[in-house]
């Protein structure tokens, strides 16, 4: 058996890697632990340099990875590249400020004379199940703050994009970090199966699909080990009666159509109140109009192919499903004829429950528009949904979209007037089917480290 990666713009086969055998495997497994156990013994400074030469290699390399990532799942190459340097980034801010996120935290315990306080050290191998739809991002934003912390990492990747997975490997070693400290496996369910039960391995986090990570997350609770769960979305943007329509608009169309709809954080649907309803609706086709489908090779492509036919072809069921539901077609709505796996940029109205557009995260250049009445009914169908990722609030009142923000959307990022994005200072999860878990910032290098407490009489 192999992993085939497969150009979503053209349906070319590009190339096939062999899985791996349960041996290489174990080898592998037993090689990481051996150098875990020698990385953790590092000081800071040392996994900071190391670090900061990934941030210059990724730059460096910014234009071969970049198209890399195009020819395997299709994303345009201006974001490509825009990915690259994300990764850059997030190296650089654990570089600069995870010695500090781990140091020993005192407590004072003033009826003894006790030196008492709380330690952060590596917890070993961590094994990562990762998407495609970021190929690179969503595995540097594990691995920076692991390797920083002095773990280890095992990386199981998408299957269509093995190419990733294996140039990902190739930068960390080549920016100096031990050649088996950080591996790509590539490999099948049942043996991924058998890594997340595997003794070596204390830690597992997956970004991917609900069911995924409900399997995962099941099988590696049988085992007690800790999992951080990053999982779907369906962000909900409110739209109130003192919006500015002209930024909100252009927030939400940057949102919805960003990795060409491709996004668990994406905006997917719009709750506008019954007076801006008409008015947004123009705006929105107008704005998701303007995107340029094609190659996504091409520097003025804004929207590549969906990464595989079997999801283009998901996406058209739910479109599809929801319309012959009552949504109404305001744009798109139909695949493109010829190769590659295109969907256009699609805006449905009339949105309601029991309509996959409603109940389903559709992943994908697609809007649902719905109407409220008012800001109680948009924060009740703003949270009627089993996601709760992210979600966003325009408003003219600061104070009141704060309000909202803070206190009634029940995600675990929340915007006012802007679009819902990662940023590596900021933490990243959600809550109910959404997931568990941060990643980024101080609470991501955290969540996988022995939380210690030290006494000393």
């Amino acid at each position: 058996m192999s992993w085939t990666a497969v150009n979503p713009a053209t349906g070319e086969t590009l190339e096939a890697y062999p899985e791996m055998s349960g041996k290489e495997v174990e080898e592998i497994l037993q090689a990481a632990h051996r150098a875990q156990r020698s990385w953790r013994s590092t000081r800071f400074p040392e996994r900071a340099r190391t670090l900061r030469r990934a941030a210059e290699i990724l730059r460096e390399r910014s234009e071969e990875y970049g198209r890399l990532m195009t020819r395997e799942m299709g994303k345009p190459l201006k974001e490509a590249r825009g990915e690259v340097e994300k990764c850059a980034w997030v190296c650089e801010y654990y570089a600069d400020n995870g010695e500090e996120q781990l140091a020993p935290e005192p407590v004072d315990t003033p009826e003894t004379e006790a030196s008492t306080y709380v330690a952060f050290q590596p917890i070993g191998l961590v094994l990562a199940i990762m998407p495609w739809n970021f190929p690179f991002w969503q595995v540097f934003r594990f691995a920076a703050p692991n390797l920083m912390a002095g773990n280890g990492g095992i990386l199981k990747h998408a299957s269509s994009v093995p190419g990733c997975a294996l140039a990902i490997e190739e930068v960390l070693h080549d920016a100096g970090f031990p050649p088996e400290l950080f591996r790509s496996v590539i490999v099948d369910r049942d043996l991924t199966g058998r890594i997340i039960e595997h003794p070596l391995v204390r830690g597992v986090t997956l970004t991917g699909s609900v069911g995924a990570g409900k399997a995962v997350a099941s099988q590696a609770g049988g085992e007690l080990k800790k999992t951080v769960m990053e999982l779907g979305g369906s962000d909900p943007y409110i739209i109130l009666e003192d919006a500015d329509l002209d930024a909100t608009v252009e927030a939400c169309v940057t949102s919805r159509m960003m990795n060409s709809g491709q996004s668990c954080i994406a905006a997917k649907r719009f709750l506008v109140v019954e007076s801006l309803r008409e008015e947004f609706e123009r705006r929105m086709v107008e704005g998701m109009s303007r995107a340029v489908m094609g190659d996504p090779m091409d520097e003025e492509t804004t929207l590549g192919p969906q990464a595989r036919l079997d999801l283009r072809d998901e996406l058209h069921r739910q479109v599809r499903e929801s319309v012959e539901a009552g949504a109404r077609l305001l744009l798109g709505g139909e695949p493109p004829e010829g190769p590659g796996a295109f969907y256009p940029p699609t805006v449905l109205t009339d949105v309601e429950p029991g309509m996959p557009a409603y109940d389903e995260e559709l992943f994908g250049p697609v809007a649902s528009i719905i109407e409220v009445g008012d800001e109680r009914e948009a924060i009740r169908v703003a949270n009627d949904t089993s996601f709760g990722l992210g979600g966003a609030i325009f408003t003219a009142d600061r104070e009141r979209g704060e309000r909202l923000a803070v206190h009634e959307l029940d995600a675990g990022a929340c915007f006012v007037n802007a679009f819902v994005r990662s940023d590596p200072r900021l933490p990243f999860g959600g809550v109910k089917e959404s997931g568990y878990g941060r990643e980024l910032s101080l609470f991501g290098i955290r969540e996988f480290v022995n939380i210690k407490t030290v006494w000393v009489e």
